[in-house]
C-alpha cells in the first residue's frame, strides 16, 4: 500500500498560484514555517515539528514539485516563484509574520523570504542552506543534467539510486535510512509529476541573488553540519549566529531533529526577547 502518497489525517490542503498545495498545522504560539529541501517533503521536519509545536504554531509545506503538493503547470522552479508562492500561502491562512527555517533549498526559498517580505520574516533559520552561485551540485542532480538520462529520469527513478542518494546525504554514523525512509522518497518521488518537476528544477538556470545577502535583517541563526560546506551566510548577514553539529550530514533535520528543535525554540526564544532599536 502506498500510504506516502496519499493524505494522512492530519493533512490539510490550500489552493495558492493555482497549486492545491498539501501542508501540516500544530501547536500553538508564535509561527514557524518549516521548508524543507529538493526531492523531499514535509515528511523531513516530522519529529522536529513534533517538538517545536510544543511551543510554537509550525506550519510545513510540500513545496510545489514535491510531496502531495505536485507539479507546477507553467514549470517554473526558479527560487522567486517558490519564495513568491510560500508568501501567498502563508496569506491565504492568514499569517501575517512568521519565523521560517529552511534546510537546503528550503534554506535558499527561507533567505529570499526574508530579503522580499522583511515585514513578516520575524527570524530566520538557515540548516545547511543554499545560494551562493560556488554551492557544489549534487551527484543526483548531476545526472538529471545528462541529456542523454533526462528523458529516462522523466519516466523512473529507480528505488536503489534513491537510497544511494538518501546514505550519501547523512553522516557517516547515520541510522536513519531505512525501508521506511526510502519507501516514502520513493512513493512521493513516483507520484504524477514529481519526477519531472525534479528534472525540471534540476535544469533550472537560478538567479543569482547572493549579493544581497547582506541586506537581510531578520535574526538569523545558521545551522549546518561540520562536514557541509557552509557558504558565506555567517560572515554576510549582520549579527548572525552559527552552530555546528559535529557529525552530522546533509538531512540534519532528519538526522539530529533533538538538536535542530532545542536550538531553534531557544534562538527564536532569544530573539524575541531582544528589544530592536
Amino acid at each position: 500500500m502506498s500510504i506516502w502518497s496519499e493524505p494522512q489525517p492530519d493533512s490539510r490542503f490550500v489552493v495558492v498560484d493555482g497549486l492545491q498545495i498539501h501542508y501540516k498545522r500544530a501547536g500553538r504560539g508564535p509561527a514557524i514555517v518549516l521548508l524543507h529541501g529538493s526531492a523531499s517533503s514535509l515528511q523531513h521536519f516530522d519529529r522536529a515539528a513534533d517538538l517545536l509545536s510544543e511551543s510554537f504554531d509550525v506550519i510545513r509545506p510540500d513545496l510545489p514539485g514535491c510531496g502531495l503538493t505536485g507539479p507546477r503547470s507553467d514549470r517554473d522552479y526558479r527560487i522567486p516563484a517558490y519564495t513568491a508562492t510560500v508568501a501567498d500561502f502563508l496569506e491565504a491562512l492568514g499569517v501575517p509574520r512568521y519565523a521560517v527555517a529552511g534546510n537546503s533549498l528550503g534554506g535558499n526559498i527561507a533567505w529570499n523570504l526574508a530579503l522580499d517580505h522583511p515585514e513578516r520574516v520575524t527570524g530566520l533559520v538557515l540548516v545547511n542552506a543554499t545560494g551562493y552561485p560556488e554551492k557544489e551540485v549534487p551527484a543526483g542532480m548531476r545526472l538529471t543534467r545528462n541529456p542523454l538520462l533526462r528523458p529516462l529520469l522523466r519516466r523512473v527513478m529507480p528505488r536503489g539510486a534513491i537510497e544511494r542518494n538518501l546514505r550519501a546525504n547523512v553522516g557517516p554514523h547515520s541510522t536513519i535510512v531505512d525501508d521506511a525512509m526510502v519507501d516514502r522518497a520513493h512513493q512521493l518521488m513516483n507520484r504524477p509529476g514529481n519526477r519531472s518537476a525534479f528534472v525540471d528544477l534540476c535544469n533550472t538556470d537560478q538567479p543569482d541573488r547572493s549579493a544581497r545577502i547582506p541586506g537581510i535583517t531578520a535574526p538569523t541563526l545558521v545551522l549546518r553540519s561540520a562536514g557541509i560546506d557552509g557558504q558565506h551566510f555567517t560572515r554576510d548577514i549582520p549579527g548572525a549566529e552559527e552552530l555546528v553539529h559535529p557529525h552530522s550530514g546533509h538531512l540534519l533535520p532528519e538526522e539530529e531533529p533533538q538538536w535542530v528543535s532545542d536550538a531553534i525554540a531557544q534562538f527564536l526564544r532569544s530573539s524575541a526577547d531582544t528589544p530592536t532599536l
